[in-house]
């Protein structure tokens, strides 16, 4: 039997996922991150993405849209801002959302907060990502 890690994944609405894994797959915010059992203890932000779980041939994937994650040798804590199971994403929503925000930033008459705009966009990216990423799966 091979080694696990226990993984919780919380936000502010809900718990979404609590379980044993393998690896842990999250996109951190230098880069996307490869959790094993008895990883060294790491805490940084996690960025708006996909963080996957794999337990054997099982994978749990979730979007996140950005927070914290924490490992221990024997834990993973990914505390998220949102976070949803990605089979429950709706690709059209987060479509929409993506092109809202790509106008917000070409408009140049200074009456939207480009930062806000920005991390929509990326949010609504990282969502349309995990949507395809579900799909190829399958």
């Amino acid at each position: 039997m091979a080694k696990t890690i226990q993984v919780d994944i919380v936000s502010a609405e809900q718990a979404i996922f609590s379980g044993p894994a393998e690896r842990v797959i999250a996109p951190g915010e230098a880069g996307e991150l490869g959790i094993l059992p008895e990883h060294m203890a790491l805490l940084t932000r996690v960025k708006p993405g996909t963080v996957r779980i794999q337990n054997g041939a099982d994978e749990e994937v979730i979007y996140v849209s950005g927070g914290m994650m924490e490992v221990q040798p024997d834990r993973v804590t990914i505390l998220a801002d949102t976070s949803v199971r990605a089979h429950d994403l709706d690709e059209a929503k987060a479509m929409e959302a993506e092109r809202l925000a790509k106008e917000a930033l070409a408009d140049r008459s200074g009456a939207i907060d480009h930062a806000k705009a920005q991390i929509e966009l990326a949010q609504a990216a990282a969502q349309i990502a995990a949507i395809r990423k579900l799909r190829q799966r399958r």
